[in-house]
């Protein structure tokens, strides 16, 4: 469609954003100075006296530059815009000099003052009121034919225009606030995901080392070997831990690539990895995989790898010893995953204490279309369930 459109034209509306505002407002004052000198365009004029007309002179073409050049600082110094401009429009229709294009410069000015005036702005709008009130009289002493009904619809047009400035105002006020709010908002999403990473990771690294350094304790006198095996194991686990804490820590800087990082660093390929370091600590795990593992998104990569992190975690805790199974099957749409501890025969089945990392999973995969159930079942196993749909559209 803009094929044929020169690269100078389909660059300009970028080139004239990217200038300041007085730039901006400078160019419109030049542009409506020279408009002013223009003949033909006199017809369009503010025009309210309609007194016998007197010849253009040196006072005339100075009130016609006073009546457009400060509109380059009418959104810098909107007051003192509107009152420039508006004394030289009243001492243009007193004197009776011929219309000028540049009259238009009031309506700009009196839309400024509405749309930019931060503070004092009632007493503005009664000043430039009671201004507009003593021209009228003026005009009418100087016997301008014009009548009061004429008088107050001239009036009310410059009211329309400082309302509709006001209106302008009110809605980049809004908008404004609407960015704040969004803004907090996405805060506030960060901080939560940061604070579920850093729970997934602290809890899932330090339950293991616990795991781990109780089995060493039972051992140390008995079985050396064990013991120094397992101690080797708590400081591997602890490695791991602070290199997932520095790639979380990197979130917190400016860039978040190191986020990035992380996310693509637990993903479904590592899910082995987990197991096998359960396997480590003592957890008897078997892993299960049923079609065919495919790239998916990060989230839904880092999501599933999370759910069989909290739910190795919470086997270890609350299962230690006992069979844990991991199933994943691999669906063209969804990832389906199942964690079961075994449970003692004729026990109850044990809930993870506090629930935080479980419900912070829910969450997670709420913002993927997806679900997440934890319950146990009658012969004391435990299970934790999930679907991650694969193409969300969050």
């Amino acid at each position: 469609m803009f094929a044929n459109v020169p690269s100078a034209v389909r660059s300009w509306p970028g080139f004239w954003r990217a200038r300041s505002t007085f730039a901006k407002d400078g160019t419109l004052a030049v542009l409506l100075t020279l408009l002013a000198f223009v003949p033909t365009l006199s017809a369009i004029a503010a025009q309210l006296g309609d007194l016998p007309r007197r010849p253009a002179d040196a006072p005339a073409v100075a009130l016609v530059l006073a009546q457009s050049a400060p509109l380059a600082v009418r959104r810098r110094w909107p007051a003192a815009c509107l009152a420039v401009i508006g004394a030289a429009f009243a001492a243009h229709q007193a004197l009776s000099y011929p219309p000028t294009f540049a009259s238009i410069g009031l309506y700009l000015a009196v839309y400024a003052a509405g749309a930019h005036q931060e503070r004092f702005r009632p007493g503005l709008a009664a000043a430039a009121s009671a201004s507009y009130a003593t021209l009228a009289v003026v005009l009418s002493s100087l016997g301008s034919p014009t009548r009061v009904q004429d008088f107050l619809a001239f009036y009310l047009t410059l009211v329309v225009i400082w309302m509709a400035g006001v209106g302008m105002r009110r809605r980049q006020a809004e908008e404004a606030e609407r960015r704040r709010l969004a803004a907090d908002v996405a805060k506030a999403a960060e901080r939560a995901r940061i604070a579920r990473e850093l729970h997934d990771v602290v809890t899932h690294h330090v339950t293991a080392m616990v795991v781990q350094a109780d089995a060493a304790q039972l051992v140390v006198g008995a079985a050396p070997d064990r013991a120094e095996a397992g101690l080797a194991s708590i400081g591997d686990t602890g490695r791991r831990a602070l290199t997932e804490l520095r790639h979380l820590l990197g979130v917190l800087e400016a860039t978040g690539e190191s986020g990035a990082a992380d996310d693509r660093a637990a993903a479904l390929d590592r899910i082995g990895d987990l197991v096998e370091r359960a396997r480590a600590s003592g957890q008897p795990v078997e892993l299960f995989q049923y079609g065919e593992p495919r790239p998916r998104a990060v989230d839904v990569e880092l999501a599933a790898y999370r759910v069989v992190q909290e739910a190795l975690t919470n086997a270890m805790k609350h299962a230690t010893g006992r069979p844990t199974r991991v199933t994943v099957h691999h669906d063209p749409d969804r990832i389906a995953i199942e964690v079961t501890s075994d449970g003692p025969a004729g026990a109850a089945p044990a809930l993870p204490s506090g629930g935080r990392g479980l419900d912070g999973l829910r969450r997670r995969l709420r913002t993927l279309d997806g679900d997440l159930v934890a319950a146990g079942g009658p012969d004391g196993a435990f299970r934790v369930r999930a679907s991650i749909p694969t193409r969300s559209q969050a």
